[in-house]
C-alpha cells in the first residue's frame, strides 16, 4: 500500500518519489507510486490531478489496496519522479469540503437536518438535508452562522482511530468501516468520520454563500459556494449588475425598479404591435383578396416572419373558403392550406413533390409547410404548386 501523503501532509504540492508499478489495460496507462499527495476520487470529493515527470495525471483512483494514477503516457524515468498537484484544484476541493462540513454541521444545530449526501461538482456544490420545507429566513440564519464560525478560525484536525476508540467519539454518524476509521475534527463544532482531504482552519474555507435550494423527496437540496468559487461567483454577479447599471443608467440599488419599469413598457409596447399587426393583416388581408381568381390565393412574403404567414392562411382559409400558397423568401419556407372543402390533401401534395425540390416538411389533409435550403428552390416549388391546384 502507498503512503498517503495527503493524509500525512496534505499541503504538500510538489514531491519526489519512486514508480511501484506501470500498469497497461485496455489501451490505458497507470502508475502506482511509492509515495502519493494525489487524492483518489470517492466520498462525493473528485480526485485531484497534476503531473508526473510533467506527464499529465487524468484520474487517480484506488483498487483494492492500490491506489492508480491515469497517465497519458509513461515518463521516461521510470526510478525517482517528481510529482506536481494542481493545487489550486486541491485547495478547492479542501475549501469546498471543509465548508461542507461546517454547512451540515450548522443545518443540524438549528434547524435539526441532516446531511443525507453531498455532491462537489467542477462548479456546483451541493447538499442533501431530510428536511423537505426550509424557509428564506431559515437559509440565511444558517449563512450567517457559517460565516460566523468561518470567522472564529477554528483548527480542523484530521486523525485515525481505532474501533474501540471510536466510541468515546460524539460523531454525527457511525461509519461503515472498521478499521482504518479517519475523523476530521472541526475544534468545538463537530466528529466525523470522512476520507477526504480539509483545510487546517476554518479561516481557510474564507466563506460560504447559499445560492439556491430544490425539492427532492422528502428533502431539500442546497447549492452553495464557498471560498474562491464564491469569490468568483461574486466577481461574475458584480459584472452583470455594473452591466445592467450602466445600460438603466441607474445605481445597483435601483436596478430591480427600474427592469420592472422597463418590463411594463415593453408589455405596453408589445400590447400596441399586437393591436397595429392585427390591423395590418386585416388591410393586408382586403388586398389579398381583391386580387384573387377562383378559389386559390397565391403570395409571396419578402420580410412577414413565416409564424405570422401561418396563422395569416389558416384564417384566410376558414374565413372565404379559399386555398392558400403562401412562401417567403426570408426563411425559405412554404405554407399550403385549405378549410377542408376541397378534396386534395396538403399533406399528401408535399409528400409526393417535395423530394424533387429538396425540400423537408409535410403535414395535414388542410394544411402543410415545407422548408427550403434556399430560396430559389422554395420558390421554384411555390410555383409548381400553383399551377398544380390552380
Amino acid at each position: 500500500m502507498p503512503s498517503k501523503l495527503y493524509y500525512k501532509s496534505p499541503y504538500t504540492a510538489i514531491w519526489n518519489t519512486n514508480i511501484n508499478q506501470t500498469i497497461e489495460r485496455n489501451g490505458d496507462l497507470y502508475i502506482i507510486l511509492e509515495e502519493t499527495a494525489f487524492y483518489p476520487q470517492g466520498g462525493g470529493q473528485p480526485s485531484d490531478l497534476g503531473s508526473i515527470n510533467g506527464v499529465p495525471v487524468l484520474d487517480v483512483f484506488t483498487e483494492e489496496n492500490d491506489i492508480l494514477h491515469k497517465v497519458e503516457q509513461l515518463p521516461d524515468k521510470i526510478q525517482e519522479v517528481t510529482c506536481t498537484l494542481d493545487w489550486q484544484r486541491r485547495f478547492d476541493h479542501m475549501q469546498q469540503h471543509s465548508g461542507q462540513h461546517l454547512l451540515s454541521a450548522i443545518f443540524r444545530e438549528l434547524l435539526q437536518a441532516n446531511t443525507i449526501s453531498f455532491h462537489l461538482g467542477t462548479d456546483d456544490v451541493t447538499i442533501d438535508v431530510d428536511q423537505s420545507t426550509i424557509t428564506k429566513e431559515q437559509l440565511q440564519a444558517v449563512e450567517s452562522e457559517v460565516n460566523k464560525q468561518i470567522s472564529h478560525n477554528r483548527p480542523i484536525q484530521s486523525y485515525f482511530v481505532t474501533n474501540e476508540q471510536i466510541k468515546e467519539i460524539p460523531l454525527v454518524k457511525l461509519p461503515k468501516v472498521t478499521e482504518n476509521i479517519r475523523i476530521v475534527e472541526i475544534e468545538g463544532i463537530e466528529y466525523n468520520a470522512c476520507g477526504g482531504t480539509h483545510v487546517s482552519r476554518t479561516g481557510e474555507i474564507g466563506m460560504v454563500k447559499l445560492f439556491h435550494t430544490e425539492k427532492l423527496k422528502g428533502g431539500t437540496r442546497i447549492h452553495f459556494k464557498c471560498g474562491y468559487r464564491a469569490l468568483e461567483e461574486f466577481k461574475e454577479t458584480l459584472l452583470i449588475t455594473d452591466t445592467l447599471s450602466k445600460k438603466f443608467n441607474t445605481g445597483k440599488k435601483d436596478i430591480l425598479d427600474r427592469f420592472e419599469k422597463w418590463e411594463q413598457e415593453h408589455r405596453q409596447m408589445q400590447s400596441q404591435l399586437t393591436v397595429l399587426k392585427e390591423q395590418h393583416d386585416i388591410y393586408l388581408t382586403k388586398e389579398l383578396l381583391s386580387n384573387v381568381e377562383g378559389t386559390v390565393l397565391t403570395h409571396i412574403f419578402s420580410s412577414k416572419p413565416f409564424k405570422e404567414i401561418q396563422k395569416l392562411a389558416a384564417k384566410i382559409a376558414t374565413e372565404h373558403q379559399l386555398t392558400v400558397l403562401f412562401a417567403t423568401t426570408t426563411e425559405n419556407k412554404v405554407i399550403l392550406a385549405h378549410n377542408g372543402s376541397d378534396t386534395f390533401s396538403c399533406g399528401v401534395f408535399f409528400k409526393e413533390h417535395l423530394k424533387a425540390f429538396n425540400g423537408k416538411g409535410g403535414g395535414s389533409a388542410q394544411s402543410a409547410q415545407a422548408g427550403f435550403a434556399s430560396s430559389e428552390e422554395a420558390l421554384q416549388f411555390y410555383h409548381f404548386a400553383s399551377k398544380e391546384i390552380c
